[in-house]
């Protein structure tokens, strides 16, 4: 039973977006754009995941490449980007994400992979991303970082220090943990200057100090100040009293956070400590700080003796990337795939909005254009740079025109509208307003077909498209290059056939013959004869797969099998005849690419030899015939992509390829992969898969 509740949960957990209702509208377009485009959305469809990370998982799963290294709801959205677009490149950032790097820091460290500089030497744990940046730009310019790649120094240190190894500067004269940014930038610019930085490279005065010296250095050399003047200035100042209070303590932190954004206070409870307003302003003066500061803060941290709090004293303003482009739809998106429940747990298909349809030059969707970001400030004063929202690639489908403006969307016909795979889809649809009999003749269609009535006596309807039937089917033939629905359903006496390349549905099948790619859908099916290479799927607590023979590849999902009269029930799931079919059809086309293939690469070879012998080629036979190889070489991949991936759904599906939600009455015929098995007894909730080369019965 353990191994039964393993299965039960995985089987619950295939479409939480239809039963959780912790997905909001967001989560929940990722997941539908993960079906539509056949993602398993299984590996991101967790309320933990929020959209944007949900669309890494996706934009990763579309591109192939292994997301289980990065899909895990600790990891967020940007730090999910970096891995996801590492990937693309062969690199590696998992390493990297264990030590504790995250977010901007990971898109540092890959573009120094990426351009193949020594990063690992120079990096270390606890690092923020302007740190990483400031070796990364120094390693670009070939210049020896070691005297400043420490994480003892802040990124602005960092970049002062970087910026006179840039000039040649001396930098040990200022390269000391000691002094703050600001300061370093006075002294730099004083040795780019060539001035006798030694008068004022002291910690003892701040950045506002020293630049008022550097100035006054300026000043004198551009006045031709007197050595009398500068040995007044220095005994000034060796004289300028210094006060000291032996019973008083001025013991407090300030600490810098999210890279320049942020500073708070920090008093520590020392007996004697004593710290004023203008202590805290003087020290905000010497860091360089001079945006965003809070006086209120600052005045409730003294006045109120906010002893051990950490106070936020200054704030600077954050930088606001833009909007992304979107699209503005003014047709519905959201029409319904799945029908309504009805009460018994079957499928309401009467009522399904199956499809929209426009009409020529209606307006289908505007794109908004990205918008630029809001520059930020930090509390140094600086400006930060925000990024501008990510443009979304033009809508790819057919049956639209894009108008001259490049933003809007409009349709080239009356027809049916999709939007499938991201893809939109505008396809001629004929609208039949009778039944259709043999005498209405038969309706061969480019395109789709919508009877608003019933198909009786012989009709007969071909379309490259969908057809929807409005209301039922009894004697005719129905063929489908798309899907095919049967709202109300189909009841004959065995001369009804139905073939579509895609999926079959309909409220009930009596005597009917079926053919589909996809899966065929009902809420009941009687002595009917189906082959697919989908599932057969019955719905609902009165739903019942009864008599006739159901060769179905992905497998059964019904309520009830069978009845009480033992009325013959076959099953063959599986790699039946179906599958064995496809396989052969498969092998076949390959072999005629193939052979396509050889009679071009043919061609190609007379050319390369005649134009090594002089022979002039015309270069649009040459295009041609590469272009033809491309074309040909592309078909193949995707072919063998598809028979790949029909393997691999197979051998999925063997875990659980049918299942009896109800009773599954004796007479019943089960055949999986070949090996057969008869029911004995009614059985109730049960699921048939073959375990050891026999088909066994474990219980739902």
């Amino acid at each position: 039973m353990a191994d039964l509740d393993s299965n039960t949960v995985k089987h619950e957990l295939r479409f939480p977006m239809m039963e959780n209702e912790e997905y909001q509208k967001a989560q929940n377009q990722e997941i539908i754009r993960g079906k539509e485009e056949g993602l398993d959305v299984s590996l991101y469809s967790n309320p933990e995941f929020n959209w944007l990370q949900m669309e890494q998982i996706r934009m990763g799963l579309k591109d192939k490449v292994d997301v289980s290294v990065y899909a895990d709801p600790a990891n967020n959205y940007e730090t999910m980007r970096q891995i996801r677009i590492s990937l693309y490149a062969g690199i590696d950032l998992i390493p990297y994400l264990r030590r504790g790097f995250a977010d901007d820091d990971l898109e540092e460290i890959r573009l120094a992979v990426m351009n193949r500089l020594p990063i690992d030497q120079w990096l270390q744990d606890n690092m923020c991303a302007p740190q990483i940046h400031e070796i990364r730009i120094g390693l670009c310019e070939e210049l020896d970082v070691s005297p400043y790649a420490d994480i003892k120094y802040n990124w602005m240190q960092m970049q002062e220090i970087r910026l006179g190894l840039e000039k040649k500067l001396d930098v040990s004269v200022y390269a000391k943990v000691l002094f703050n940014h600001a300061q370093m930038r006075e002294i730099r610019l004083g040795l780019e200057a060539g001035f006798d930085v030694s008068d004022y490279c002291t910690l003892i005065y701040s950045a506002t100090d020293m630049r008022e010296k550097r100035k006054a250095i300026i000043s004198r050399k551009q006045t031709g100040a007197t050595e009398k003047e500068r040995n007044a200035d220095r005994s000034s100042r060796k004289n300028r009293p210094i006060p000291a209070d032996p019973y008083s303590k001025k013991e407090f932190s300030i600490f810098i956070e999210e890279n320049g954004n942020k500073a708070y206070a920090h008093i520590p409870w020392v007996p004697g400590n004593v710290v004023t307003k203008e202590d805290i302003y003087h020290d905000l003066e010497r860091r360089g700080i001079v945006f965003g500061i809070k006086q209120d803060a600052i005045d409730d941290l003294i006045n109120r003796k906010r002893m051990n709090e950490r106070v936020l004293i200054a704030e600077g303003i954050p930088a606001h990337k833009g909007k992304d482009g979107w699209f503005e739809w003014f047709v519905r998106l959201d029409l319904p795939r799945i029908p309504a429940p009805l009460p018994d747990g079957g499928v309401d298909y009467v009522n399904i909005e199956a499809f929209e349809m426009v009409d020529e030059g209606e307006r289908i969707a505007l794109y908004h254009r990205a918008q630029e970001g809001t520059t930020g400030k930090n509390i140094y004063g600086e400006s930060i740079h925000a990024e501008g929202g990510v443009e979304m690639k033009p809508l790819r489908g057919v049956g639209f025109t894009i108008e001259p403006d490049g933003v809007t969307y409009t349709s080239k016909m009356n027809g049916k509208f999709e939007f499938v795979g991201g893809r939109i889809n505008i396809s001629n649809m004929l609208i039949v307003r009778e039944d259709v009999t043999a005498v209405t003749g038969k309706l061969e269609v480019d395109g789709s077909v919508y009877v608003i009535g019933s198909i009786y006596s012989g009709g007969y309807i071909k379309a490259t498209g969908d057809i929807i039937i409005e209301h039922n089917v009894e004697t005719g033939r129905l063929i489908a290059g798309g899907n095919v629905m049967i709202k109300k359903g189909s009841c004959s006496k065995n001369d009804c056939f139905i073939d579509a390349g895609g999926e079959v549905s309909g409220s009930f099948f009596e005597a009917a013959n079926i053919n589909a790619g996809g899966n065929v859908k009902a809420n009941y099916i009687m002595n009917s004869s189906i082959n697919t290479m989908g599932r057969v799927i019955v719905s609902g607590s009165k739903g019942v797969l009864l008599g006739g023979t159901i060769s179905a590849v992905k497998g059964v999902d019904t309520y009830n099998l069978g009845n009480r009269l033992h009325i013959k029930t076959i099953l063959d799931v599986g790699r039946n005849g179906v599958y064995e079919k496809e396989q052969e059809e498969y092998e076949e086309r390959r072999e005629q690419l193939l052979s396509d293939l050889e009679s071009l690469e043919q061609e190609r070879s007379k050319m390369v030899v005649m134009s090594a012998a002089g022979a002039e080629v015309s270069e649009d036979l040459r295009r041609r015939i590469y272009g033809a190889i491309d074309v040909k070489m592309q078909e193949l991949a995707e072919m063998d992509g598809e028979a790949s991936k029909l393997v691999n759904q197979t051998e999925q599906n063997a875990k659980e390829p049918v299942c009896v939600r109800g009773r599954a009455h004796e007479g019943s015929m089960i055949t999986i992969n070949g090996i057969k098995y008869t029911l004995k007894g009614e059985v109730r909730r049960v699921v048939f898969k073959l375990r050891n080369k026999q088909v066994v019965m474990t219980a739902l």
